[in-house]
């Protein structure tokens, strides 16, 4: 018969031979695999001009936000669209193309380098995720990856683009696709896992 025991964290009633967690996160260590790039001074204060400018639903002009960016260290292309309540979490860690454009709510979780081509389209709140974790590792280590979206394509809405990835030229990524592989070019991927459709232009 087995005997009951009340977990003293969660107050959860478990047998005692319920499997026992081997995870600790108390051992993570947000300094081993993680650059930051700028020191905390410089992060918080791209903190606050993102509150005020970014993450915002004022409709903030292109051009302010596009100084903000390039000042912060992002490099940034001509014609740019940035939508209001975009959360880009370091800027010095974005490259942006001429003419491309990011979405309402769009999150760029850039712990790695994201770059973004020319006349991209990134569509209403899709995440562009460039932070993982290795979930063999007891302390959850960081496993970051870069992210690269080449010149043309478009990701639409509520979109999840996995780090390591890199998507073609002129690809098109379905709405609420999910991406952790690399994506061909001139394609057409949908669902989860996304995978390739069809040719986007047939010339």
């Amino acid at each position: 018969m087995l005997t009951n025991r009340i977990d003293f964290i969660t107050g959860y009633n478990m047998p005692e031979s319920e499997y026992i967690s081997k995870v600790r996160l108390a051992g993570f260590d947000p300094s081993d695999g993680l650059d930051r790039g700028v020191s905390r001074f410089k992060e918080s204060m791209w903190y606050i001009v993102k509150i005020l400018f970014f993450l915002t639903a004022f409709p903030v002009p292109q051009a302010i936000k596009a100084v903000f960016l390039s000042w912060f260290g992002a490099k940034v292309g001509k014609g740019i669209v940035i939508k209001p309540r975009v959360n880009i979490h370091m800027p010095w860690k974005l490259e942006l193309g001429d003419y491309s454009w990011i979405g309402e709510e769009v999150f760029i979780l850039n712990f790695e380098p994201v770059k973004i081509g020319q006349n991209v389209c990134i569509s209403q709140r899709t995440f562009l995720c460039g932070g993982n974790h290795d979930y063999k590792d007891q302390a959850f280590k960081y496993r970051n990856g870069p992210i690269t979206i080449h010149d043309g394509a478009w990701v639409a809405a509520n979109c999840f683009i996995g780090p390591n990835v890199i998507i073609g030229a002129d690809a098109a990524i379905g709405a609420g696709s999910v991406v952790t592989t690399d994506v061909e070019p001139n394609s057409i991927y949908k669902g989860n896992p996304a995978c390739r459709v069809k040719s986007r232009w047939n010339d």
